[in-house]
């Protein structure tokens, strides 16, 4: 018991000496260090920089240091304060002499710059530049582009976890496993991203902090201390350059660290054993030996040093020649070339295609060439770039953001994350969306312009771009910006670009919502009711319901814009019928008119009139004969055309006075017209009269097949 309780404290022994180190960090910041403590603390500093550069290097994949960026910010911290407290010393105590500052910057100053601040000024300059320009500037572009290449193959690499559980690959725990390795990463690239600037950040005050002290110092020397302007300049120049040469060199530490963090492929080695296993070959040594040699014997060379080095190459050729395996002597692929197997002898010859036969060699394919698993993608063209360009005031990202929310809220379960690619194979200002991998939707925007739609009271035509409204099918015109007053003078709706992407994704999204439901997602909601209803969620599935019966019957609900949030409901009325229905359309039918309202608070508010759109009796009665069932509705083309020019016209009054229209029929027919519907591509709501609640007021706004209806005018 004593040995368990010593155990369980002392992670909160270390936990809390973590925030004591960062406030006496602080605390140097304001309060003098004696020197015999700064010298400490300087020798510390370079152990910690050190260290961080060992455990960087020795690391077999970046995620194996995944505190790194935590340690960077506690580090460039720590070397700022000692900064502070230096400048302090050095500025107070410098007039004192060489040894002012403590025994670590004078032998920095001393040592390294051999008392010269002219040579130790050029050192530091040198440093600096390595520092910020080089290693600093491209480790934080590397970081930028790691992160962004990251982001963007999170969807895909989620859903080829969720593949390989699907074909039993792998099992629960494994998935869960990797996708929280898949968050990590990605938090972990993000981070990288803006720690890198802490390194950048860190070379920049270095210099800063040198030309104050050297400043700072020549001032005080001269008027407080009555030095000279020449002693005051050798004094406090060599003090300050041996002091930013102490935060400099551990700096530089850092700095490569982080690019070797950044620069780091995962694999099985740390990064020693992973460069000399792909250097360490003969064939690329023999002709470096051959070089060299031909160079030693060259006159006016120094020929000993270039044959002492042909020597050396060729005895690292004949020693990696000896550690490969007789069948692995094929010669590398060039750069951009898959790599070639070796040609090993088969029993009796073999075909082409089997073990042992030459490879075909016209390059390799790999799945990730030919696979896209991103649930939802949006390609533009290059003329979209600047609706999704920050620098540009691009605002597509941030408005898809706010409509995954809203159809995520309205559906009941999260929308999966979208991915924005730019594809030079699309016209300029064309767009696609792709629901897996399937084009549910494409048209036009014009960066340049805005969106016209006509309202209810617009008397005049604009001069534009005339197009259809691609979410709803209205007339519209895309104008320059200075007509957006004369436009809204006379009732036109005028709409930013980025906003009209997004609403068109927002319709896709409401229309193929059953396409982004899988099992993955489903089993997600159930452990997120399990917290709160675990009784219920443990005798409904999979007793009575299993989860992919579970997974239809939901899929089934949004297919027909059913939200699916009241899952307490759902599982509920499921145990209920699960005895008497088995087909998973039979149960969403059945579950329809508990849901019906949630649907309907969507569409219009409590206490505004619902807009129908109903089939006329005869129209009614004859669609009711010709329902078959296993071929739907069986109608006549000129008659199909009939209903669906109705139905769009109708559709594209009530849209132009902003509101949404439901249309309803018989129970006996409303799944079978739903369909029909579904087939010719029309998006409209369909319900039975029965789904129709006691409290909602309803107006009919047309009715198809008969004396229609004009839509109500719009109110004042």
């Amino acid at each position: 018991m004593a040995a368990l309780s010593r155990a369980s404290y002392r992670p909160q022994l270390g936990a809390g000496l973590l925030p004591v180190g960062i406030l006496a960090v602080v605390a140097m910041m304001v309060l003098p260090l004696p020197l015999a403590l700064l010298d400490i603390f300087f020798v510390f500093n370079i152990l910690l920089s050190l260290l961080v550069l060992m455990v960087a290097l020795y690391s077999y994949r970046p995620l194996d240091f995944s505190s790194f960026p935590s340690v960077l910010l506690i580090a460039t911290v720590f070397r700022l304060a000692l900064n502070v407290a230096s400048t302090r010393i050095v500025l107070t105590s410098g007039h004192e002499g060489s040894g002012a500052a403590g025994k670590v910057i004078e032998a920095f100053g001393n040592f390294v710059i051999a008392g010269n601040f002219a040579v130790g000024l050029v050192v530091f300059v040198i440093l600096v530049i390595i520092n910020l320009m080089v290693i600093t500037k491209g480790a934080g572009r590397v970081s930028e582009v790691s992160a962004r290449f990251t982001l963007d193959a999170m969807p895909g690499k989620q859903m080829a976890i969720d593949a390989d559980l699907n074909a039993g690959i792998l099992t629960p725990e494994q998935a869960r496993a990797r996708r929280a390795e898949v968050g990590e990463e990605a938090d972990f690239y993000g981070a990288m991203d803006g720690a890198s600037k802490f390194v950048k950040g860190d070379a920049i005050a270095g210099i800063l902090i040198l030309a104050a002290n050297i400043l700072g110092g020549i001032v005080i020397g001269t008027a407080q201390h009555g030095l000279s302007l020449g002693q005051a300049a050798e004094t406090y120049v060599l003090l300050s350059i041996g002091d930013g040469l102490v935060a400099q060199i551990p700096s530089l530490l850092l700095s490569i660290a982080t690019a070797v963090i950044v620069t780091r492929v995962a694999s099985t080695k740390d990064m020693t054993g992973h460069i000399g296993s792909q250097i360490g070959m003969h064939r690329a040594w023999l002709p470096v030996a051959a070089v060299m040699a031909i160079m030693g014997l060259i006159p006016g060379m120094p020929n000993l040093l270039f044959l002492i080095a042909a020597l050396a190459a060729g005895g690292v050729a004949w020693a990696t020649r000896k550690q490969l395996a007789p069948g692995e002597t094929a010669p590398a692929a060039a750069p951009g070339q898959a790599p070639r197997r070796a040609a090993l002898p088969a029993p009796g010859g073999a075909s082409a295609g089997q073990t042992g036969t030459r490879p075909d060699t016209s390059g390799a394919i790999t799945a990730e060439e030919v696979t896209d698993y991103a649930p939802i993608t949006i390609q533009i063209g290059f003329g979209l770039i600047p609706l999704i360009e920050e620098g540009a005031g691009g605002a597509l990202v941030s408005r898809i953001t706010g409509i995954r929310r809203e159809v995520s809220t309205a559906m009941g379960f999260v929308i999966p994350g979208v991915r924005i690619r730019d594809d030079m194979g699309l016209p300029a200002n064309s767009y696609r969306i792709r629901i897996r991998q399937a084009i549910v939707a494409e048209d036009m925007a014009y960066p340049d312009r805005k969106l016209a739609l006509p309202g209810g009271g617009t008397t005049r035509k604009l001069r534009g771009i005339e197009v259809k409204d691609p979410s709803f099918g209205m007339d519209a015109v895309w104008i320059q910006p200075h007509q957006q007053t004369e436009a809204e003078a006379d009732d036109y709706v005028v709409v930013e670009p980025a906003s009209v992407v997004a609403t068109h994704l927002s319709q896709m999204l409401y229309a193929h919502a059953a396409d982004l439901l899988g099992a993955d997602d489903v089993q997600g909601l159930l452990d997120n009711l399990e917290r709160s209803a675990p009784t219920l969620v443990e005798s409904v599935v999979p007793k009575l319901v299993p989860l992919h019966v579970l997974t239809a019957v939901l899929r089934a609900l949004l297919r027909e814009r059913m939200p699916i949030a009241d899952l307490p409901r759902i599982l509920e009325d499921l145990a209920g019928m699960s005895a008497r229905l088995s087909e998973p359309q039979d149960m969403a039918e059945a579950l329809r008119p508990a849901l019906a309202p949630q649907l309907l608070q969507q569409i219009a508010p409590l206490k505004d009139s619902l807009h129908l759109i109903t089939l006329a009796p005869e129209l009614e009665d004859l669609l009711t004969r010709s329902k078959h069932e296993s071929a739907g509705l069986i109608v006549e083309q000129g008659l199909t055309r009939q209903i669906l020019g109705q139905l769009n016209e109708a559709q594209e009054a009530l849209a132009g006075q902003g509101r949404q229209a439901v249309v309803v029929v018989s129970a006996a027919l409303r799944r079978a017209f739903a369909a029909f519907l579904r087939t010719h591509g029309v998006d409209a709501i369909v319900m039975a009269v029965s789904e129709l609640p006691d409290n909602r007021r309803v107006e009919i706004a047309a009715s198809i097949g008969g004396a229609r209806t004009a839509p109500p005018k719009p109110s004042n």
